[in-house]
């Protein structure tokens, strides 16, 4: 599950083409560039897994946030940190007290950062760098308002279902 951020599709895009084309969707629902919110999911999720979802999801408001900061993974992965964060992960803790057999990312890391991929650092790929190809796409002021549940498989990457995100703020 995952929070399209439409505001650096461009660039997030432009680097599935650069490192592996055949996670290029063609559904033109589908946004490259986002923030997780739980993955793995369930990976034949029932009607029962789907109600539980969109019932935490009609009891979350939009997030207004800012993209403004680029850091790195100690894996290298540079990505935009979301301001504020707050918002973000607490949905991604919500969703882990609903389903405890999907811990984000396989329980592969302790915590939960909120962000939004971008690069991944090389002899060529820097914070700097990936700075100035960014050029005036950020700083940015965005809103999440919608989850997807997408699937990711080479040359079948897809939205499965949308929930809008509208709950009073």
């Amino acid at each position: 599950m995952q929070i399209p951020v439409p505001a650096v599709e461009s660039f997030v895009r432009e680097r599935y083409e650069h490192y592996d084309r055949a996670y290029l969707s063609p559904d033109p629902g589908f946004t490259h560039a986002h923030v997780t919110v739980l993955a793995p999911f369930l990976p034949a999720p029932d009607a029962t897994s789907l109600e539980v979802v969109a019932a935490i999801l009609a009891e979350t408001a939009p997030i207004a946030f800012a993209l403004r900061r680029l850091e790195t993974f100690p894996n290298g992965v540079i990505y935009l940190a979301p301001e504020p964060a707050e918002p973000f992960r607490a949905l991604t803790e919500r969703f882990v007290a609903a389903f405890p057999q999907c811990p984000p990312y396989g329980g592969q890391f302790p915590d939960i950062v909120p962000h939004v991929t971008l690069d991944q650092h090389s002899v060529d790929v820097t914070v700097e760098s990936t700075r100035d190809r960014l050029g005036d796409a950020v700083p940015v002021s965005c809103v999440a308002d919608r989850v997807d549940l997408v699937w990711y498989e080479p040359h079948r990457c897809r939205v499965l279902t949308t929930w809008r995100l509208d709950a009073p703020g």
